[in-house]
């Protein structure tokens, strides 16, 4: 076995102590640039109003270019759909003997439709107005998108901002144990459970801190946007954020029910389709039962015959007229078209039954699902709030002056303290998302329309 003699240990921890501390300064120096490259990008995000994300994403939207294009296609079918037919042109000539005494022609034919152009016209005009109502749903629905991403993203940062007021609640408390603990007044388990409160709340904070980037990250996708652009409302804190939210305060009235359903039979997007789809089947019955109608058929020409087929010896001419019937409904009646069309209005009249009773439905969950939203957050707002914050103020106060030295009472109160900061939090965003529900429900952007009766909260 090879002996080391003390000089080539020194050596050796020299060298390894030299590379410890190059792995430690390029870590540090990946690690800043990294920060680096952060702060940049962060600086990049641009931070957008509610009106303004919405004007960006309809501005950006993919779907709405398509349904564009969709509603282009059937303007352009009502022209196609009232189109006359074509004429042709039509020749006559006698070769050889055969011809002799008979003419030669040139002329030209045309069909005359009837009863079809307009009812064609009028069902490619009905799926225009469908195709129009559609385009108007898609734009409506990605407004109501993009609130509900931006609401989300506050949301989320507003559950950060309650972790971090419960965060340095938790470290004064953790400070004021370890001060007791240290004057003999406290024991070493209560600096334990300070530790582990304080340090229960911090996993909770990375975690709600990641959720605000999957947030962000979502509120993009709705705009199809790259991920730059940010709330510029932080919180929900303040009141005028109702405003800036697009929301009324919990406190305004609220239209009564028999407004909104009005409201909502007027604006309903699904149930405007539904008709429209209606009057489509309508047209299209009209346009298979006017197949069984002849069409005329005109035509007119030149005749001639040249010396050599005349029987006179010399040239002769003159002109034609003519007429006939064609698609004559003998051999085929279109029976099964003019079924299958009656069908399709049966079908589209259910359809429309469905969607007015779904319609109903969904409507009264949503306006009972706002009304619970506005009384619970109302609960917090008047009461809760106000006093849990003099409940823990007290608790605190009482245990750092030694009117009480029970640590465990002022961290289950703190814990709830929490609980019902955190749940006025997601109050709040429950009665924002609960209105964004409610409007998709009658589809329209706000309810300043309704100035009947109102149930004041």
């Amino acid at each position: 076995m090879p002996i080391l003699n003390i000089g080539d240990i020194i050596y050796k921890r020299d060298t390894t102590y030299e590379w410890k501390l190059k792995f430690k300064a390029g870590l540090t120096l990946f690690i800043f640039f990294c920060f680096c490259a952060a702060s940049l990008a962060i600086e990049d995000i641009a931070k957008i109003s509610l009106d303004e994300a919405i004007n960006i994403a309809i501005q950006n939207s993919i779907d709405l270019q398509a349904q564009k294009i969709n509603v282009d296609i059937a303007k352009n079918s009502i022209k196609a759909a009232n189109r006359l037919q074509n004429p042709s042109l039509d020749t006559y000539w006698n070769m050889g003997e055969a011809g002799a005494g008979n003419p030669h022609s040139i002329g030209i034919s045309q069909v005359i439709e009837l009863f079809k152009r307009k009812h064609r016209k009028k069902s490619a005009q009905a799926s225009y107005a469908v195709s129009e109502e559609s385009a108007k749903y898609k734009n409506f629905d990605l407004k109501m998108d993009v609130r509900e991403a931006y609401i989300n993203l506050v949301s989320a940062k507003s559950i950060v901002d309650s972790l971090e007021m419960e965060e340095k609640s938790l470290t004064e408390i953790n400070r004021i144990v370890k001060q007791r603990y240290k004057s003999g007044k406290a024991s070493e388990t209560d600096v334990i459970q300070a530790d582990i409160s304080l340090n229960h709340v911090r996993t909770q904070l990375n975690t709600a801190r990641t959720n605000i980037m999957a947030a962000r990250f979502e509120f993009n996708s709705v705009m199809d946007t790259d991920p730059i652009y940010d709330s510029i409302i932080e919180t929900f804190d303040d009141d005028k954020n109702f405003s800036a939210l697009l929301t009324p305060s919990p406190k305004s009235p609220l239209p009564g029910f028999s407004d909104i359903l009005a409201l909502a039979e007027q604006h309903r997007f699904d149930l405007k389709i539904a008709q429209k789809e209606i009057d489509v089947a309508k047209n299209n019955l009209k346009i298979a039962t006017s197949q069984r109608v002849p069409d005329v058929e005109i035509s007119a020409g030149y005749l001639f015959q040249p010396m050599g087929v005349s029987s006179e010896g010399r040239y002769l001419n003159g002109a034609y007229i003519g007429a006939g019937l064609v698609n004559l409904p003998i051999l085929y009646n279109y029976s099964p078209e003019i079924k299958n069309a009656k069908l399709e209005i049966e079908k589209a009249e259910l359809k429309y039954a469905a969607v007015q009773n779904n319609a109903f439905a969904n409507l009264s969950s949503a306006y009972e699902k706002l009304v619970n939203a506005r009384v619970n957050l109302n609960y917090y707002t008047d009461s809760l709030i106000e006093d849990s914050i003099h409940m823990m103020k007290t608790s605190k106060k009482n245990y750092e002056e030694g009117k009480t030295n029970d640590l465990t009472s002022l961290i289950v109160i703190e814990q709830s303290f929490r609980s019902i900061i955190i749940g006025y939090t997601y109050a709040l965003a429950q009665y924002y998302s609960c209105y964004i529900n409610f409007l998709r429900e009658v589809d329209v952007d706000n309810l300043d329309s309704i100035t009947n009766s109102s149930v004041p909260l």
